[in-house]
């Protein structure tokens, strides 16, 4: 099981009926009245790299799991450290990493430093966005990446959680950290839930499998 963290646990029985319930709330956001799914036509040639990246699933990636189908997620909005707005559409053109995460989940803290590292790696081939949910705008998460020594990771923020909101509501997150995969054209193709070993050889081929579709 993924090393989540969460505000509040759940009982173990309650987890069933919160998977059925995020996916008949992810088929209300992507059915429309016409019954068409929203995304699919722009994301459907975007499958073929969620069916790549099925292949590097198991080991520290045994969480990993392949949108099906990819789709369009929509303007995915966060802020700078100083409040000034950003936004995925930020880095068209590139493929992204984004991974949610707080000063209070300790499987967030524990990957940061290696996440950090993959940045390095990624150079500008792939975009590695590390988005802080503290609730507020304080300088915890700045003290934090400067305690780690992290130099590649650019300090965002989502200090009203509204961005995890959304993303938790699609069902593609449970707890923190969370990590959504995209490839350059926007397309959502993969997520991943709990703390990952980013410095592992599956995730440098993870980078090369979004940098070369």
């Amino acid at each position: 099981m993924p090393d989540t963290c969460r505000r509040n646990r759940s009982l173990p029985r309650l987890a069933g009926l919160a998977a059925i319930i995020g996916a008949v709330a992810l088929a209300a956001v992507y059915v429309t009245g016409r019954g068409d799914v929203e995304g699919v036509g722009t994301c459907a040639a975007s499958s073929a790299v969620a069916k790549a990246l099925k292949a590097r699933v198991g080991g520290p990636f045994a969480a990993l799991l392949p949108a099906e189908p990819p789709r369009d997620l929509g303007p995915l909005a966060f802020v700078k450290a100083d409040g000034t707005p950003a936004a995925l559409a930020d880095f068209a053109g590139k493929p992204v990493l984004l991974n949610l995460w707080a000063t209070w989940c300790a499987p967030c803290r524990a990957e940061m430093p290696a996440l950090d590292r993959l940045a390095g790696l990624a150079g500008d081939k792939v975009n590695v966005v590390a988005v802080n949910v503290d609730v507020g705008l304080s300088d915890k998460p700045a003290r934090f990446l400067a305690d780690i020594g992290a130099t590649r990771l650019a300090d965002y923020r989502d200090p009203k959680m509204q961005l995890f909101s959304t993303i938790k509501e699609n069902g593609l997150a449970f707890g923190l950290p969370a990590t959504l995969l995209f490839d350059r054209k926007g397309c959502q193709i993969a997520a991943i839930n709990g703390g990952v070993r980013w410095d592992a050889p599956e995730a440098t081929a993870l980078i090369d499998i979004l940098a070369a579709n």
